[in-house]
């Protein structure tokens, strides 16, 4: 029995993200779509989706638009991190130039609530200032390729939570290594933040719920949290989850 009808709706996914995982469970059963994930490969043990999935790059604006073509591609739908800026613009101008039609999947970013001690910051240069001169203990929840401004600052004692562990080269001077992925519990986060002894959390607005317990944890602990703002990307028709994606397509397929 073939697995999908005469002529389905090629759709490729680019993902590594809650709402991109929740598109490839709805889609896995949908015969009028033959829709493939394509992974980074940021992490060494991605969670692998229920439908056809790749893992690396594509080389760039061009690649992307050489294999949306040479593939037959019909629908892009960016579902990639909110801080994965250069796949967010290498999608938008690779579908421009292959002619085919993209969606995103943006997330509402975190917002402060009452009781909530943030200092919002531009990168992680900012980041990393914001800590000031006096010791403290950090709990980062960032990526590996984004440590490097913290080795400036040895003489805090870091807190280093990641799905895969850092090369160690990477690492701050006084650094301990969590490997974890979420979705976390707030039961477990301040826990985590206690047993630790927490003065101060580095984060990136990800937005979304798998990891927003953190804030939570830090909200009833009074620890004050330097929240990293998102890059910019490019002006693309978007929503805001994956239920909404998939009336897109529904609006998409009723509309050819």
């Amino acid at each position: 029995m073939a697995l999908y009808p005469m002529n389905p709706t090629k759709l490729l996914i680019l993902g590594g993200t809650t709402e991109a995982s929740a598109l490839a469970r709805a889609l896995e059963h949908d015969t009028r779509f033959a829709a493939v994930m394509s992974l980074a490969g940021a992490t060494k043990n991605p969670a692998t989706p229920p439908i056809p999935f790749r893992v690396g790059g594509f080389g760039g604006v061009q690649g992307l638009a050489d294999h949306i073509v040479a593939e037959h591609i019909d629908l892009l739908i960016d579902a990639t991190h909110p801080f994965a800026d250069k796949m967010k613009h290498n999608a938008a101008e690779a579908t421009r130039i292959a002619g085919v039609p993209m969606l995103a999947i943006r997330r509402p970013q975190w917002e402060p609530e009452p009781g909530d001690d943030w200092t919002a910051v531009p990168d992680m240069g900012a980041a990393a200032d914001a800590l000031g001169e006096k010791r403290k203990r950090v709990l980062l929840t960032i990526g590996q390729k984004e440590l490097a401004p913290f080795k400036n600052y040895p003489q805090h004692a870091y807190v280093i939570r990641a799905v895969d562990a850092p090369d160690a080269d990477s690492l701050p001077p006084d650094a301990e290594v969590i490997t974890a992925r979420g979705p976390f519990a707030e039961a477990d986060e301040r826990r985590l933040l206690s047993d630790r002894g927490i003065e101060a959390i580095v984060t990136k607005n990800s937005g979304g719920s798998a990891t927003q317990a953190k804030l939570a944890a830090a909200r009833a602990l009074g620890i004050p949290v330097i929240m990293v703002a998102r890059p910019a990307v490019p002006e693309v028709e978007s929503v805001e989850t994956a239920d909404a994606a998939l009336d897109w397509l529904e609006r998409w397929l009723a509309a050819g």
